[in-house]
């Protein structure tokens, strides 16, 4: 790409390392014919990595009636079909699709508005669920939000496990939503544990306040079940998803259970976009495809054996101060800053992301295989030798 075409583009990215032409399997590929192992998935997006043949199918069969995009005044099969897939998998009984993440997590809060009357949010330290202005107002990255102040009112931000805070801050009286990732994602890959989300949900109920879980980046397989809600066993009111839901194709999307559901009325919320014909045909496909019995058990199997293999390599490199995560969602976090580290890993052929400044984040293709993840690992011993 030259200087004058990368210029055009909003510098809203650092943009950094080779332009990347193709992709396959678990592979980038440069414009100079360099391959690069992608641990990032394009941050968690590319479930089954590139060229899979089920997206291409899926592709090639929504081209071929020739709806790329059809307006929500009327029926579309494959949104209809897809949200059906979605709502029998979950405690969903109504799916709300859109495009992203932070336009999800903006959905939810309406519909949390909506169904109890009331309008605070409750959100937690570390937590991540945006850029828009209610999702950026419930973000804790104060670097983030200052430059546009005032965000969305009556959202607050607590300590994640500081129960007498968070006792004070949901109110019978005010707050619509708690929202929380099962697994922070872009603070630094925290599990949160299920005794904190049980908690959550008995907090919520005693106060008539709906609990939202983002599972935008933890979502769909990464963590090794379809939901992350599944491994606390902890039902939420509405949960929101979007990374990979569509094999690439930008899509988000809002799980509703049956009471937040009853409470939506036409006009309430509306999309241009949301669940057209190619994108909501593409994560049929992708959900069908990760929500097989065999195709998660894979991802435990690998996750596991990933976690064995990076808490081996902090036991042999004290530049490293801890390590942790699940399925196939992993965080290293250093004793200095992660950028040096990861700039050298892109040398050695491996991408891999940060979580924060000191965290090295691992979110490869849900597809990839240990041998990958060998060499993977093995280039970043190197760097952190």
């Amino acid at each position: 790409m030259t200087t004058i075409a990368a210029s055009a583009l909003l510098g809203v990215y650092p943009r950094v390392g080779p332009t990347f032409v193709a992709g396959e399997g678990c592979e980038l590929v440069a414009a100079d014919g360099t391959r690069y192992l992608d641990l990032t998935a394009g941050i968690a997006v590319n479930a089954l990595g590139y060229g899979h043949p089920v997206i291409r199918a899926a592709v090639d069969a929504a081209l071929a009636t020739g709806l790329v995009h059809l307006s929500n005044l009327y029926h579309s099969d494959p949104a209809e079909r897809l949200a059906e897939l979605l709502a029998r998998h979950s405690f969903a009984s109504a799916v709300f699709f859109c495009n992203s993440g932070a336009e999800a997590n903006e959905g939810a809060f309406k519909f949390a508005r909506r169904w109890t009357g009331k309008t605070d949010i409750v959100a937690f330290s570390g937590g991540f669920h945006g850029r828009l202005f209610a999702s950026l107002a419930a973000t804790d990255r104060p670097d983030y939000r200052r430059p546009f102040e005032p965000l969305l009112g009556g959202v607050q931000i607590v300590p994640l496990g500081d129960r007498a805070a968070t006792e004070r801050a949901v109110r019978t009286d005010g707050t619509a939503a708690v929202i929380i990732e099962p697994v922070q994602g872009e603070g630094g890959v925290r599990p949160v544990s299920p005794e904190w989300l049980g908690y959550l949900r008995r907090l919520c109920d005693d106060r008539g306040v709906a609990l939202i879980f983002d599972e935008v980046q933890c979502g769909l397989g990464r963590t090794g079940v379809l939901f992350a809600y599944e491994h606390s066993g902890v039902v939420p009111d509405l949960l929101t998803l979007a990374k990979p839901l569509a094999g690439g194709f930008p899509m988000g999307a809002v799980l509703l259970g049956p009471d937040v559901a009853e409470a939506i009325e036409p006009g309430d919320h509306a999309t241009t976009f949301g669940g057209g014909p190619l994108v909501a045909s593409v994560a049929r496909a992708v959900v069908t495809t990760i929500a097989d019995p065999g195709f998660l058990e894979a991802v435990r199997t690998t996750g596991t054996w990933l976690g064995t293999r990076l808490r081996a390599l902090a036991a042999r490199r004290r530049r490293i101060r801890e390590v942790r995560g699940v399925g196939l969602m992993w965080g290293m976090e250093l004793h200095e800053p992660a950028a040096p580290v990861i700039a050298a890993a892109r040398a050695g052929g491996v991408l891999v992301l940060s979580a924060g400044a000191n965290v090295i984040r691992l979110v490869p293709p849900l597809i990839v295989d240990t041998a990958a993840l060998d060499r993977g690992v093995g280039v970043l011993e190197e760097v952190l030798a």
